[in-house]
């Protein structure tokens, strides 16, 4: 038997478009590490379940030319950069004896909370795996190394572009060995400009933020503002979904998007030895 005109169906407790706009909303400043990364929505509805990329190569420094000479002719190569589309989501249970409790004004503001909460934790995931397959600039740091000299000696990898705004990005655990040198500046001595959220501090140049992320790993980075790119390939998508049997209601979130290493030149990635 349909619903009669006046019944209220969970699409007038929750709007799926209303959340789905509230995440892609807020998702970009969620994200951490967006502002090292570049965000691109130019292929958004595209198809195709990989992406490349062009790149030039450079053609070397100029030289010396002799008078009545002709200028060297360089020829311009290219390279590609292939990355895969991921797919990420999570959904929302909720009973029907909680729809009709004394919480269910809360529950479309709680779904797109943690759903929102879900998928910014998926996309900083995938940069950091972007991240871990760098290999342009590489740096290991002895265990028995000052961690401070360690760093230090890893940022030279910049070569002629080691000034600049740079964030390191590490574990708990290595920065309670990064504060105890003589080199750590404490966030109190320093100016307001972070470049991301969780800044702690401040070493050889490098704006220095914990996260949980790198815990229990071996490897961390210093990474320079545009050295990574989110490339999206479709907007927040959320939809309904019910069990009749258990009387319970879904709501599924998901993103489709491709984030890789955009210039490995900005990124030094270190391993701390044991």
């Amino acid at each position: 038997m349909p619903a009669s005109e006046n019944a209220t169906l969970l699409a007038n407790l929750i709007d799926p478009q209303v959340i789905a706009d509230y995440i892609d909303e807020k998702l970009i400043n969620a994200i951490r590490f967006a502002p090292l990364a570049t965000i691109d929505d130019t292929l958004v509805a595209t198809a195709g379940s990989t992406l490349t990329f062009p790149a030039y190569t450079y053609i070397g420094a100029a030289g010396d030319v002799a008078e009545g000479t002709d200028i060297p002719i360089a020829r311009l190569g290219t390279t590609t950069k292939t990355v895969t589309v991921s797919k990420i989501g999570k959904a929302v249970e909720f009973t029907d004896e909680a729809l009709l409790s004394g919480y269910k004004n809360n529950i479309a503001e709680e779904a797109a909370k943690q759903i929102l909460l879900s998928i910014n934790d998926g996309v900083e995931n995938k940069l950091l795996t972007a991240m871990g397959g760098v290999s342009t600039l590489t740096h290991t740091i002895a265990a028995a190394e000052n961690p401070a000299d360690g760093i230090a000696d890893a940022l030279t990898k910049f070569g002629e572009d080691i000034d600049g705004e740079k964030v390191l990005l590490i574990p708990a655990s290595f920065y309670a060995s990064l504060r105890k040198t003589d080199s750590w500046i404490p966030n109190t001595e320093i100016g307001a400009d972070a470049i991301i959220r969780g800044r702690v501090g401040m070493i050889h140049g490098c704006q220095v933020v914990p996260t949980n992320r790198l815990n229990g790993g071996s490897t961390i980075y210093v990474v320079k503002p545009g050295a990574l790119r989110i490339v999206m390939k479709r907007d927040t998508l959320v939809e309904f979904d019910r069990d009749k049997l258990a009387q319970t209601n879904f709501v599924i979130g998901s993103k489709i998007f491709a984030p890789y290493a955009y210039d490995e030149r900005k990124i030094i990635k270190i391993t701390l030895g044991s």
